[in-house]
């Protein structure tokens, strides 16, 4: 009970940055949390609203820990690209996501660092003007062979966005 409560707190706090940065929370799967940019609607910051919900699930994170004295650390995974996006069936509707984006951007989060953002050189493309990076060694990920990925770890001083523009809800 004491870990669904822990997990009810933490992911409560993802839905609302979900829904400031106008996401869309796919799904939970235990301790997963799924959550895409740019559905069910294109939208022009789709992967920087990614990247600020990201850092600031770490913010999350980093509050509870100091306000309830625990050691809890997160890997996010972040990939950009097409997916297939709906919801098959007549029963038990679930708005899903399938292809080889969502499957690198699970690898993104496995092959992670616990308490890193680690992003794909896709994601790395989009963001690298916006944000400072890492660049990872060469790592071998899963179904996928050899690739260059990247830590994420902030905005630049002066990122070239307008954060209003990335936080409406406006597709």
């Amino acid at each position: 009970m004491d870990l669904v409560n822990l997990l009810n707190k933490i992911f409560s706090a993802f839905d609302m940055l979900t829904e400031a940065y106008g996401l869309e929370k796919i799904k939970t799967i235990g301790d997963a949390y799924m959550v895409v940019g740019g559905l069910p609607h294109r939208r022009d910051y789709h992967a920087i609203a990614i990247a600020e919900m990201a850092i600031n699930m770490q913010k999350v994170m980093a509050e509870l820990n100091k306000t309830q004295n625990r050691k809890l650390s997160i890997r996010i995974g972040i990939h950009s690209g097409p997916v297939v996006a709906g919801v098959i069936g007549l029963k038990k509707f679930i708005y899903d996501l399938w292809g080889d984006t969502v499957n690198t951007a699970s690898r993104m989060e496995s092959h992670g660092v616990p308490g890193k953002i680690h992003v794909s050189e896709d994601t790395y493309q989009l963001l690298q003007h916006q944000y400072l990076f890492e660049k990872r060694e060469m790592i071998d990920v899963k179904g996928k062979g050899k690739m260059i990925t990247y830590f994420l770890f902030g905005p630049k001083k002066n990122p070239s966005f307008n954060n209003s523009e990335v936080t409406s809800n406006v597709n």
